[in-house]
């Protein structure tokens, strides 16, 4: 649904788009057409650039935020979670976990329980990592924090099976050669100049 949403905007572009090039009509407007509908516009107006940040107050916040969490855990567990959740600032997992781990290192336990979380499940692009969640929610467990006690078995149960999985794949890797010269037998043989079926 999403990719014939974009086609019918392109195409309603192509077909406007002929139009404005072979016209005669030296104007100072451009029509164009997209998915909220079409609209005339400035020939010299620019396309919206999401990664050109045109709000000077946020950017002063977070460079204020960024500056507090030298002194206070606190403050970077807070970037983290903006950065988390898309609040006031574009949604980005690798900074994300990054601010996270900054605070958790720093003693933080809500941002070693979050961590704890994130790793078990995944988040985003990122896959789980049963054995980084299992360190952070143990961390967070000896704290006292109640949420992190019920998840630290899942975390080691996942990473008893990710550790057998691992080990079974690596047997197979390096075991495994033989098996595709031995099992699978080719079809057709090179004999005398001519190949022959088997």
């Amino acid at each position: 649904m999403i990719f014939r949403r974009h086609f019918t905007t392109l195409s309603a572009v192509f077909v406007i788009a002929p139009k404005i090039a072979f016209s005669q009509n030296s104007s100072d407007t451009v029509r164009i057409c997209d998915d909220k509908g079409c609209s005339d516009r400035p020939r010299d107006s620019a396309i919206f650039d999401p990664t050109i940040n045109d709000n000077p107050e946020e950017t002063r916040r977070l460079n204020g935020l960024v500056n507090i969490v030298k002194k206070d855990s606190r403050a970077a567990f807070d970037l983290g979670m903006r950065y988390l959740r898309g609040d006031g600032v574009r949604m980005d997992g690798h900074q994300a976990l990054q601010w996270l781990r900054e605070a958790g290192e720093k003693g933080d336990l809500r941002a070693q329980a979050a961590l704890g979380h994130i790793y078990l499940t995944g988040f985003q692009e990122m896959g789980s990592d049963p054995a980084e969640a299992e360190h952070w929610l143990s961390i967070a467990a000896e704290r006292g924090d109640k949420a992190s006690s019920k998840l630290l078995p899942d975390a080691r149960e996942a990473k008893k099976n990710e550790q057998s999985r691992y080990r079974w794949r690596e047997y197979y890797r390096k075991n495994g050669v033989s098996w595709w010269y031995t099992v699978y037998p080719y079809y057709w043989v090179w004999n005398d100049g001519i190949w022959l079926l088997h």
